[in-house]
């Protein structure tokens, strides 16, 4: 009798074990192990796309109308491409925004960062959105005398101050290994704007820095000018996590398609475009005026931007542009005032007395706005106040001239960094001679709009400070 139940209970323990077996097997499935979430998935999960930033004109900045700059710009139509926020921890130096993305677990460290073949070995970098060369920056008083160097053999016996850490510390390293006596002190401390600034000062006598940053900083710098470049052309990038494969891969192809759309472009022209038309003595004399001309219409300006919805420094950067703040400013067709107003526009617009300043003010800012109105609603953002600067400067059929033309040959009708290509075709009779409202001098709405843009920003930029 035992012995048959010693034998059921062998089989019905070697049956409960094939079962068992049989079941996990069939249960399992070859090479499906627990995968790790990506970097992007992590992003797409979570809501939000932890950056740090340069805090910078070239990175990102808070200005008159909230957070800006190109790369601020570049990195929230990402966000928004992701749809999730943008959370940005700020940094100092790019020594600094380098050391913070360890410590804060950054996704992207955005910091106006060379893609250099040292940094390469060092960092996991994503794709190139500028590309820029190394220049070296001097004060412009060293132009009077000898000093001023033209090549890396006249650097010898200046005073060179660059960040620790940085490209261009690297590149200046280099040199000297080569045998070039070159004195350089290394800053752990001020940032490349800083130093541009103890350069305009002469504290220094030059400083290393990249071409955007320099283009960025020479209207609030007047003082400073570019020797020369130091290095070849370099492409800026982000700096990326280990491993985050899949979110390169999606910034690549976001990247791409933000160049076809045109996009890019806008950005640039947004930032840069005004570099163009950089005067050095008309920004010295703007600076002065600033000091000396501004404070007695400044509360004019004020009240008129309140009533009509236009930022103050708008309308007196239109106003230094057209007259330089001098209330009985003339030109030789006839238009007076602060704001310039001819007398027809004057009495259309209630004008009495074109050389009263508060009384120009009010009605160049009431042209402005009735030239706001009229701008086409497919126009957006900043793009309608260039788009109205422009009408205000030649006319607003012209400026519609200059749209239809954009369309024909291609370009974006609706946006100022195409509009700016055709407006200096007007002046071509092959382009004007089919066109509703034939030649214009489109060159100097362009010049026009720029100008005044650029005064916008010094005058934002002295607020601040």
């Amino acid at each position: 009798m035992n012995r048959y139940i010693y034998s059921f209970l062998a089989v019905f323990l070697a049956l409960s074990f094939f079962s068992f077996g049989w079941l996990s097997h069939s249960a399992y499935v070859p090479g499906k192990k627990i995968q790790r979430l990506s970097t992007l998935q992590k992003i797409k999960r979570s809501g939000v796309l932890n950056v740090v930033l340069l805090n910078s004109a070239s990175s990102y900045y808070i200005g008159a109308n909230g957070s800006q700059g190109f790369e601020y710009d570049l990195l929230n139509a990402y966000a928004q491409h992701l749809n999730v926020k943008l959370h940005i921890t700020t940094a100092h130096t790019q020594k600094e925004a380098l050391e913070l993305g360890k410590k804060v677990d950054a996704d992207i460290v955005s910091a106006s960062l060379p893609k250099t073949k040292f940094r390469e070995k060092r960092h996991n970098f994503g794709p190139s959105y500028y590309e820029i060369q190394e220049q070296v920056v001097c004060n412009r008083e060293m132009l009077k005398g000898s000093r001023f160097p033209r090549d890396v053999e006249e650097l010898s016996g200046l005073s060179i101050v660059v960040g620790e850490d940085t490209s261009y510390s690297d590149t200046l390293k280099a040199l000297q290994n080569d045998g070039y006596d070159i004195n350089v002190t290394l800053s752990s401390s001020l940032s490349s704007e800083e130093l541009l600034a103890e350069v305009s000062k002469h504290t220094i006598d030059c400083t290393v820095t990249a071409s955007n940053i320099y283009a960025l900083n020479i209207r609030y710098f007047p003082e400073i000018a570019m020797a020369f470049s130091i290095s070849g052309r370099e492409q800026l990038a982000w700096i990326l996590k280990d491993g985050a494969d899949a979110l390169k891969a999606d910034m690549y192809r976001w990247l791409n398609s933000f160049h076809q759309q045109g996009k890019m472009a806008a950005l640039k022209d947004h930032y840069y475009s005004y570099v163009l038309f950089f005067d050095y003595y008309n920004t010295k004399m703007f600076y002065k005026r600033v000091k000396s001309r501004l404070p007695k219409y400044k509360k004019m300006f004020q009240e008129a931007a309140t009533r009509f919805g236009i930022p103050w420094k708008l309308l007196a950067a239109i106003s230094y542009q057209e007259s330089h703040w001098n209330p009985r400013a003339k030109s030789f067709t006839g238009v007076r005032g602060l704001m310039m107003l001819t007398r027809h526009t004057a009495k259309l617009l209630n004008v009495k007395n074109r050389l009263d300043p508060k009384q120009s003010i009010v009605g160049g800012t009431r042209h402005l706005k009735q030239m706001l109105k009229f701008v086409p609603k497919a126009v957006e953002g900043e793009n309608r106040l260039k788009f109205a600067l422009a009408a205000y400067n030649i006319g607003l059929g012209h400026v519609r001239d200059a749209q239809s033309l954009a369309k024909e040959i291609g370009l974006n009708e609706n946006i100022w960094s195409d509009l700016k290509i055709v407006l200096p075709l007007l002046s071509q009779k092959k382009y004007y001679s089919n066109l509703q409202y034939g030649y214009a001098r489109g060159g100097e709405a362009v010049n026009y709009v720029e100008s005044i843009y650029n005064y916008k920003a010094i005058l934002e930029k002295s607020e601040k400070k």
